[in-house]
């Protein structure tokens, strides 16, 4: 009999590289992990302009700049030029705090395509007591309007949690004012410092609903004049999304330090070796290593994933939630209603509703947890 290998994964779409774990921003629902990495650990220039390159040659058309908050490198023009000069459509994620027209020109001439601005609330009280940051709310204004004088598209990030849910609607009215195309209106997802504060961010179901009813609307009265992205909640959802695309299918994430992931909180994991782009190519990480081959495709599924007509529609849901809410990463999405688990997520995030929303751990880079 012939062995056969395997057949090769088709080429990743994108790559979210994350530059720095630095940000002056607290935010107490951020999904990067609890202990950051150091500047000493971080990628140089030429490395980063590597990976840009062998993102592009192995197939990828994307690339998401992000971090932490990535204009915190010095080098950010540099790296902009490096993804650009690459062939990739350049993306950066930032908070829009701490650039001057100055250094933004320079991004923009290095060949930057679009600009992604997080807003954590939709007035100046909200946004500034959940960004942990004074002041934060008057520099993204006048950021979104140096991105839209330059003639980007700009994309609103709104993430919810029960501090700012009311502002569903201002939000959306908010993105039209300051001229985006998109807006993106994405529930917390608990990962990283969301789940260290996940009992005084959850919102009632009752609330989410409306939301999502709110949104709906608005999709259809603003169609043509501003796209609206939705991530409901994960505790509330019937079906689980298909994370990063699916495990190993679409996107890979790279760490600060380098280390090639599948998703962003794949770390979380034990027991994966996850390779680093110091030491091997991005085209062997993405087809050789076994950390990237571990849940992708189906072959992996338990039941009810591997019987179930949407296995490859949600790819079995997120591993890092099942890991940390059922202790086992092979585990069916516990936000799946066919998942054995299902009525504890649910029972979890009716009481946690409840719960006092004034108990926040602050994301603190200079001391890691804040209380």
């Amino acid at each position: 009999m012939t062995a056969h290998a395997p057949p090769s994964p088709a080429p990743p779409i994108g790559v979210l590289v994350e530059l720095t774990h630095r940000c002056p921003l607290g935010c107490p629902y951020c999904s990067n992990p609890v202990s950051l990495e150091r500047p000493a650990a971080e990628l140089g220039t030429q490395t980063w302009t590597r990976i840009f390159t062998e993102a592009a040659a192995l197939g990828a058309l994307h690339v998401h700049l992000s971090g932490g908050e990535p204009t915190a490198r010095r080098d950010i023009a540099e790296i902009v030029r490096g993804a650009a000069q690459a062939g990739l459509y350049t993306n950066l994620i930032t908070s829009g705090v701490g650039l001057s027209e100055k250094r933004w020109s320079a991004i923009v001439e290095a060949g930057l395509d679009h600009a992604q601005l997080s807003f954590q609330g939709a007035d100046q009280a909200t946004n500034d007591r959940l960004a942990h940051y004074d002041s934060a709310w008057e520099r993204k204004r006048a950021f979104a309007a140096m991105v839209t004088n330059a003639g980007l598209p700009l994309t609103i990030n709104a993430v919810i949690s029960r501090g700012n849910l009311h502002q569903v609607g201002a939000f959306i009215d908010l993105a039209v004012e300051l001229g985006a195309r998109r807006l993106e209106v994405a529930h917390t997802q608990y990962y990283g410092w969301a789940l260290a504060n996940r009992a005084a961010l959850m919102p009632p179901r009752k609330e989410v609903e409306e939301s999502i009813a709110l949104v709906e609307g608005a999709r259809t009265r603003l169609k043509g004049r501003l796209v609206i992205d939705m991530v409901i909640p994960d505790y509330y959802a019937r079906y689980p999304k298909p994370c990063a695309g699916g495990w190993g299918r679409m996107a890979i994430n790279v760490s600060p330090s380098g280390k090639a992931l599948p998703c962003h909180a794949a770390e979380s994991i034990p027991g994966l070796e996850f390779w680093n782009v110091r030491e091997r190519s991005l085209a062997e990480i993405w087809r050789d290593n076994p950390a990237f081959q571990a849940f992708r495709g189906t072959d992996w599924m338990q039941e009810p994933c591997r019987s179930c007509e949407r296995r490859e529609i949600d790819w079995g849901g997120c591993r890092c939630q099942a890991l940390a809410l059922v202790g086992a990463a092979a585990a069916t999405d516990p936000a799946c209603h066919k998942s054995p688990h299902h009525a504890r997520i649910a029972a979890t995030a009716a009481a946690e509703a409840e719960a006092d929303a004034s108990a926040i751990r602050w994301r603190s880079y200079k001391d890691k947890v804040e209380a």
